[in-house]
């Protein structure tokens, strides 16, 4: 059985990630999954949040995950995502603020629509600052 297995990570944009890996954790539709090596194939829809991923040499590294699909097959996994970025490179503030335009958004109730427009970005700017909590919380800050 492979002890680490290839990871891409992609969005609409660029590459953001590939190299080998010992594991990630990534939220899907139904939950947080965790992938090792020799994991069975599948394919499933991402929700905005966080992608956990292990390094052979123990380092994790944390990205941002806007939504989009998780492939696993024998050899090579892959994340198409719709905007994926390192976790680093997100921007507090501008989550903050996009935050508090959606919460505002849905509290303003004009049509369906606009409703559903608010609460996809609500659920990606909170899943951007979990991103940015769950980095603190691993340094120690």
């Amino acid at each position: 059985m492979p002890i680490t297995f290839q990871l891409d990570i992609v969005s609409a944009e660029k590459s953001i990630f590939s190299g080998t890996v010992d594991s990630l954790v990534a939220t899907g539709e139904l939950g947080e999954l965790g992938i090792s090596p020799g994991h069975a194939p599948l394919l499933t829809s991402l929700k905005p949040g966080t992608v956990k991923v292990t390094a052979h040499d123990g380092n994790e590294e944390t990205f941002y995950v806007s939504g989009g699909m998780l492939e696993v097959q024998p050899h090579v996994t892959t994340i198409l995502a719709d905007t994926a970025s390192r976790a680093d490179d997100v921007d507090e503030a501008a989550a903050i603020a996009a935050k508090e335009a959606a919460e505002a958004a849905m509290a303003d109730q004009n049509s369906e629509i606009e409703y559903s427009k608010a609460a996809v970005e609500l659920a990606e700017a909170v899943a951007q600052l979990r991103t940015l909590q769950s980095i603190r919380k691993r340094a120690g800050k």
